[in-house]
């Protein structure tokens, strides 16, 4: 069996266990234990990322379009505005942003995600992440965030974007700015929360930390106008002599 096609197989049989039901305790025992262990890890490897920024996007986008030179350019601006670069770590929009930030010599990270249809990840990491679970690598990806910026994606950018914006609606995270990039991309999902909110099913203040924009300047204003009030940006993090830690 060749080596990827087994890993790939085993991923599949990680997910049909962890979404089957009934199964015993001592086999759901196991399964938080694998959990509990991948978040751990990521905890360890991103606790001093610094402030940092999450780019979002589709990894079908080609090096050659517009969307994905202007995710380059909002790397570059994010790095040289002094934050580290977290993607998905695969292609397309992925790529153009940690690009982005290593050409300016800031750090660039990527969580990846094992998918049947694996992509390699980009040759611009400087720290990458391997995730099984989404949920764990999503709550990486928002734990260790100050702002998302999402360029157009299918389905999984879109997941991301909506948890966000329920976070945001429910307080459970305040002054987190998202900037959506390509206006006309995304124009009918703009339709669409306006629906929502002259419907009354969202309420117009849910609306005030999302910024639609072609514009890198105005992403990056729209950012630090938040980012400067965010309780995660002023809280410093030492590190802990037991875990060898104490020179950073």
């Amino acid at each position: 069996m060749p080596k990827t096609f087994g890993r790939l197989s085993r991923a599949s049989s990680l997910d049909s266990e962890f979404l089957a039901n009934p199964r015993s305790r001592l086999r759901n025992l196991l399964i938080l234990h694998r959990i509990a262990t991948e978040m751990l890890r990521g905890m360890r490897r991103l606790h001093f990322v610094g402030p940092a920024i999450t780019v979002f996007g589709s990894a079908r986008v080609k090096e050659d379009s517009i969307d994905y030179g202007m995710a380059r350019t909002v790397g570059q601006m994010l790095g040289k505005a002094g934050f580290t670069v977290i993607t998905g770590g695969g292609p397309g929009i992925m790529q153009a942003a940690n690009r982005g930030a290593r050409e300016v010599g800031a750090p660039s990270v990527g969580c990846t995600i094992r998918l049947p249809h694996e992509e390699a990840p980009n040759p611009y990491l400087d720290i990458r992440v391997d995730f099984h679970y989404f949920f764990a690598r999503k709550y990486m990806l928002t734990k260790y965030s100050l702002a998302f910026i999402v360029f157009p994606g299918g389905f999984g950018t879109a997941d991301e974007l909506f948890e966000a914006l329920t976070l945001i609606q429910t307080g459970k995270m305040r002054d987190f700015p998202v900037v959506v990039f390509d206006e006309a991309f995304w124009q009918p999902l703009r339709t669409q929360l306006d629906t929502m909110r002259d419907a009354g099913m969202i309420s117009a203040s849910d609306l005030d930390l999302l910024k639609f924009t072609n514009d890198p300047a105005e992403a990056l204003d729209h950012i630090h106008t938040f980012v400067r009030r965010s309780p995660k940006h002023s809280r410093r993090v030492r590190g802990s002599r037991l875990l060898g830690e104490a020179h950073r």
